[in-house]
């Protein structure tokens, strides 16, 4: 009898569990929606190179979407059976609260694995495919996307203004060039016309240019202008080394734990890297919080309506990932160590699930739940009256 709930519960959870993470991907996906269709209106970048950008952000954002959706699956579940009275059968046969765990727990050891698959594995090598893959992107596409009448900051190093582009002869008019790829010698170029020439095999651009003047600062505090008739400026699209752009969230495992061992460069980043070292850890076992705190939560549905449970564990998962964040912050400003400052709110949290649970097994109201009840049956009495008032 109990393995045939435990596998009627565990089915109950998986529907809702997919629906939460293609749920959860496609909001976290919108935040970067007018970025990616910028690269595809505005600078011609293929469809099928943006959509593989997006698989390469996948693994940053189903770090958050697996925890979140196995929440909404387990209120949802234990909501609907609450709201079914299946519950409230279950007890009568004699099923406890802590009967019902397994399947739960289970569930949220395999979330588990795999959200720690994610950030060991998934995490660092998407982050690093997609850096290169738009590195190349944005090399290869920044002769074709620069605009008229627009300060473009697309070559490295060079903002390039002209009045008029021809993308068919690739002649240009009214130049404006701002060289600052020598920080001790910056440079101001005008130019009455010339033409851009892309070679994306070499990762190269040749600007030239024609009737035109260079203007450049002395360290009198005057300028020095120098005037031409033809003038070639070789710009090198390609970005600096790579390892330089990288940060402590591109390393593997392997990479944290030997900097971690043998900290090398400076002590912020040492420190970075032993945060990203605990946090890779800590926020896959979320998983196994949100099931100790959204069983006694979905349950409550029962008594309180579908309402409270539900918002209680949305709010605590608010409150949970805002703790996560203020707790990287603490550690890096070093108020509290490393471990402490990450690892608390997963204890905080278990313990307040915890709690929870006993509450739920003497069938008295949790914490929080009542206070959402009472602020949403406010809320609709004002609405009421403000519905009734002429």
């Amino acid at each position: 009898m109990p393995r045939i709930i435990h596998w009627y519960i565990f089915k109950e959870t998986a529907v809702p569990f997919v629906l939460g993470m293609a749920v959860f991907t496609f909001v976290l996906l919108m935040g970067r929606l007018l970025k990616l269709a910028e690269m595809v209106f505005a600078k011609g970048v293929p469809l099928f190179d943006v959509l593989r950008l997006v698989f390469y952000m996948l693994p940053s954002f189903f770090l958050v979407a697996i925890p979140m959706a196995f929440l909404l699956a387990i209120l949802l579940a234990f909501g609907r059976l609450s709201a079914d009275s299946e519950i409230t059968a279950m007890k009568a046969s004699g099923l406890g609260i802590g009967s019902l765990m397994p399947p739960v727990l289970a569930f949220a050891a395999l979330a588990y694995l795999a959200t720690t698959f994610v950030t060991v594995y998934a995490l660092p090598k998407g982050n690093l495919s997609f850096k290169k893959f738009l590195y190349d992107v944005i090399e290869t596409r920044a002769a074709t996307s620069i605009k008229e009448k627009v300060f473009n900051d697309d070559f490295p190093g060079l903002v390039v203004y002209v009045d008029d582009y021809d993308l068919t002869t690739h002649k240009i008019s009214g130049i404006l060039i701002q060289d600052e790829r020598d920080p001790d010698d910056p440079s101001t170029i005008f130019a009455s016309s010339g033409m851009l020439v892309s070679s994306p095999e070499d990762k190269t651009v040749r600007l030239h240019l024609e009737n035109g003047s260079i203007h450049r600062g002395v360290e009198s505090g005057g300028y020095r202008l120098i005037e031409f008739r033809n003038y070639d400026l070789n710009v090198i699209l390609q970005q600096r080394d790579l390892k330089e752009k990288l940060n402590e969230q591109d390393m593997t495992i392997g990479e944290l734990m030997e900097h971690h061992r043998n900290p090398q460069g400076e002590a912020k980043f040492n420190r970075d890297v032993t945060i990203e070292l605990h946090r890779r850890f800590s926020m896959p076992f979320a998983c196994f919080v949100f099931a100790i705190i959204g069983v006694p939560l979905g349950i409550q549905n029962l008594r309180s309506g579908r309402a409270g449970g539900f918002s209680a564990g949305i709010v605590l998962l608010l409150l949970y990932y805002m703790l996560m964040s203020a707790g990287k912050t603490f550690a890096e400003k070093e108020l509290v160590p490393v471990a402490v400052a990450v690892w608390m709110p997963n204890v905080f949290f278990v313990a307040f699930g915890a709690l929870l649970l006993n509450k739920a097994a003497q069938e008295r109201d949790l914490p929080l739940v009542g206070a959402i009840r009472i602020t949403i049956a406010r809320i609709k009495a004002s609405l009421s009256r403000l519905r009734g008032t002429p």
